[in-house]
């Protein structure tokens, strides 16, 4: 994350701890209910989420991962994360700066999500993300990215572009949900459908 994009996130955070309203409104919780449903399997045991915001997507993630490794650029992020789920002793909340700060020593993880981050990163740097992703994502790995549609002014990269540099890895798409107000991608290393893994077809 560059260092440019530094004063728009103090800033934000200085005017509240919740400033995308992910706490109270429906469209977020909503959108954390359709990334939830879209991922093939019901448990994970390493999972990394970075762009973690205040946690909130955290929380919902956590019961289903073994071991949750979230982070965020913000240091008033972090800070907010690390105190909702202080009681959840299968989640470590980090301050990262992507790519730099990538945690290849943690992994593989068997999920990584990727929610409203891409956009803020660079060409060169969501590149180096999605090769990070490659990289140590699990034999059976999940990707995850769900990302804002319309454009505002903080982007540096078009959604169509970040969702297009993770295609690029060469992985499986599993699910594609479009929306006016956003998209969710879910690609996996394993190609089958979640009814084929389970044996239905």
């Amino acid at each position: 994350m560059s260092a440019s994009k530094r004063p728009y996130f103090d800033a934000m955070y200085a005017g509240g701890s919740d400033p995308y309203g992910v706490r109270d409104r429906w469209y977020e919780a909503r959108k954390r209910a359709v990334l939830l449903a879209a991922l093939p399997r019901a448990r994970y045991g390493k999972a990394y989420e970075p762009g973690c915001g205040i946690g909130e997507l955290t929380l919902a993630l956590a019961p289903r991962c073994d071991d949750l490794l979230a982070a965020d650029f913000s240091a008033d992020a972090v800070e907010h994360a690390r105190q909702r789920t202080a009681a959840l002793p299968n989640v470590r909340v980090a301050q990262h700066t992507l790519p730099g700060d990538w945690p290849h020593e943690a992994g593989p993880f068997d999920l990584i999500v990727l929610s409203e981050v891409g956009y803020f990163l660079q060409r060169n740097d969501m590149e180096r993300v999605a090769d990070c992703c490659r990289q140590s994502l699990a034999a059976d790995g999940t990707l995850v990215a769900c990302d804002w549609w319309p454009d505002f002014a903080q982007r540096s990269l078009s959604t169509h572009a970040v969702h297009a540099t993770l295609a690029a890895i060469g992985l499986a798409r599993l699910v594609l949900h479009e929306e006016d107000d956003f998209v969710l991608q879910v690609w996996c290393r394993d190609a089958r459908s979640v009814a084929q893994r389970e044996g239905i077809r």
